[in-house]
């Protein structure tokens, strides 16, 4: 980084830490009472200083360009008969920037498209309005939204190999789930009633729990089962990830995606699974006739970690709640672990059946009315995991509901505002690469030997952090756009905390 931008961050950030230490142990209060004391405010125009409040943007246009993302986009993805004047590479970076950039939908593209500043710092005349974006997604097929899914990992694997060789030591943990999109408009072709009673639609995420990122998105009906379509992209995650570099490979879903069909092949290709499974009945029996000796306690990380660290706890308000009223309470008092072999019956092959037992007591309000136990079931194809380690997995999984969570209300990419299930689905696909940039954004991020536990620690912060949070530290900063004779001059307006990390990004680009 250049010593005058060290300076200058510096120099913001010790001005703002005075300002703020002063604050520390309480302040005799103004005249007026109130902190926030502005009362007369004047607006004034500007006429010679063109300024934009996403200056973070050039460094994510950058970005896209470094990695290959604009030229693939033009060269490989024939959409458009006639260009006039956009190509594939503008109509699709055009909205993943509009998301970036803290729009939520597609009509604040408009906001966009009227601002000459946002213009100049892309070095674009003009960018496609909401209605020509939409129309650009309904032109989309199906063998159409594959390809470009496909053309985006090509680059994404780029990303990963530029990664050290401890990023491949680690086995890449390929996660699946289903959420409901829910439509409100009567037309919305392709959408169907969900098991949930909502209507809409039922996109499957295949992702990458190491980096977060989404590699696949298939849109369906809202009527069609979690797991429909999943096989098939979980082979295509494999190949991706093995073309990278990764060596081991573990798939991981709930109870839908144990598709026993596929356990025999995945497992002649050395790939690695945890399952959650139906408690069918016959396992069920099996479960009880365990003996006593073959059960041990689980015992959960959290409480471990915190074991030597006792600490006050606060009042448990809903639990008293419930007894208050009586409500029906199932409280957990006791997880144990056993494991047997089981062969499916669609396999040639026996696997490895790990069982949770949970004793739940059954409360209303001070009355004990009994006790009851709960059996929950993961299969896997690896027999040297510990079962506590196999619970552990398929807990795990858990976390891509936070990035269903960041997809759906975080960059919006799960919305549907078009009228046809293909374009929709295209909508999904373009609108995830905003969380796919964030993500190599974090993954380029230089790692200086001097300072290696600070930057891998910015790195995974940046990497986990939340859409918005991104959006807020390192886009949403002002800038004044300057042209000069060969360049472009984002000049920053304002500091933030994270302008380092922005910096740093910018040295490796």
């Amino acid at each position: 980084m250049k010593k005058s931008r060290q300076k200058w961050l510096r120099n913001k950030a010790k001005k703002i830490g005075r300002r703020l230490k002063a604050q520390k142990g309480g302040r005799a209060p103004r005249p007026r009472g109130i902190e926030l004391s502005a009362r007369t405010i004047r607006y004034e125009t500007a006429d010679r200083v063109d300024a934009i409040p996403c200056g973070g943007i050039g460094a994510i246009h950058q970005l896209a360009d470094r990695v290959g993302l604009v030229r693939a986009l033009d060269e490989r993805l024939p959409i458009l008969k006639v260009r006039r004047p956009y190509s594939e590479a503008d109509h699709i970076l055009n909205i993943a920037y509009n998301l970036i950039c803290g729009g939520h939908v597609l009509d604040d593209i408009e906001v966009r498209r009227n601002d000459t500043a946002f213009l100049d710092a892309l070095g674009a005349r003009t960018i496609p309005d909401p209605t020509t974006a939409g129309d650009f997604c309904r032109r989309f097929s199906a063998e159409q939204i594959e390809s470009l899914m496909d053309l985006v990992n090509d680059v994404r694997a780029g990303v990963w190999r530029r990664q050290p060789a401890d990023f491949f030591a680690e086995t890449a943990k390929i996660d699946a789930d289903g959420s409901i999109v829910e439509t409100h408009g009567a037309c919305k072709q392709g959408m169907g009633l969900a098991y949930t009673g909502i209507w809409g639609y039922h996109p499957l995420l295949v992702s990458l729990a190491n980096t977060g990122e989404p590699l696949f998105i298939a849109n369906r009906s809202g009527n069609r089962p979690s797991q429909e379509g999943a096989p098939s992209y979980f082979d295509r995650a494999i190949e991706l990830c093995r073309r990278a570099g990764f060596k081991d490979v573990l798939l991981r879903g709930d109870t839908a995606f144990s598709q026993t069909t596929h356990f025999d092949r995945w497992t002649d290709h050395g790939v690695r699974f945890v399952f959650g499974f139906d408690a069918i009945s016959q396992l069920v029996e099996t479960a009880e006739t365990l003996t006593n000796e073959e059960y041990r306690d689980l015992e959960r990380k959290a409480k471990g970690a915190l074991a030597e660290r006792r600490r006050a706890q606060q009042p448990r308000v809903k639990e008293a709640i419930v007894a208050e009223k009586e409500y029906l309470n199932l409280r957990l008092i006791r997880e144990e672990i056993a494991e047997f072999t089981h062969q499916p019956s669609r396999t040639k092959r026996v696997y490895r059946m790990v069982v949770l037992c949970k004793t739940i007591v059954e409360e209303r309000g001070q009355r004990l009315l009994g006790q009851k136990e709960r059996y929950f079931f993961y299969v896997t194809n690896d027999f040297d995991m510990s079962a506590e380690d196999v619970v552990r997995e398929a807990n795990a999984r858990c976390n891509q509901e936070n990035i269903l969570e960041q997809l759906k209300n975080g960059v919006r990419a799960l919305h549907a505002p078009l009228n046809t299930l293909e374009a929709n689905w295209a909508y999904m696909v373009i609108a995830s690469l905003a969380w796919s940039l964030k993500a190599w954004a974090a993954l380029l991020l230089p790692v200086a030997p001097r300072w290696r536990d600070k930057h891998v620690e910015e790195r995974e912060r940046v990497l986990r952090m939340d859409f918005r949070s991104f959006v807020q530290r390192l886009i949403l900063v002002p800038a004044q756009i300057l042209r000069t004779g060969r360049a472009l001059v984002y000049r920053l307006l304002a500091w933030r905390p994270d302008l380092p990390v922005l910096f740093r990004l910018l040295d490796a680009l």
